[in-house]
């Protein structure tokens, strides 16, 4: 595992929030199911740069509260969903 993932992981346990919470998503009636660790274990496949921009902002959505988090990991997960959606159109 990532030091960054473990890091973010971490800073999620130590504010009790559940690494395995999932997000539902519905896309055009289909719905996506995504946990926590999911979008972080994906985000953690992506450029260093990008990993740190990541937790930065996972951070500052913990500083915010815990709505925030849920915020930070909603639109974690539609940008991975349209990402993954739009590379689908593009075979």
């Amino acid at each position: 595992m990532h030091a960054l993932e473990k890091e973010c992981k971490k800073l999620l346990l130590q504010e009790n929030i559940d690494t395995d919470s999932e997000i539902d998503f519905d896309v055009n009636g289909v719905t996506h199911t995504l946990s926590y660790t999911y979008i972080i274990e994906t985000f953690m496949q992506a450029s260093e740069e990008s990993q740190l921009v990541f937790i930065v902002a996972l951070q500052k959505a913990i500083e915010a509260d815990k709505i925030g988090v849920e915020k930070f990991f909603q639109g974690m997960g539609q940008l991975l969903l349209m990402t993954h959606l739009s590379e689908k159109l593009e075979v």
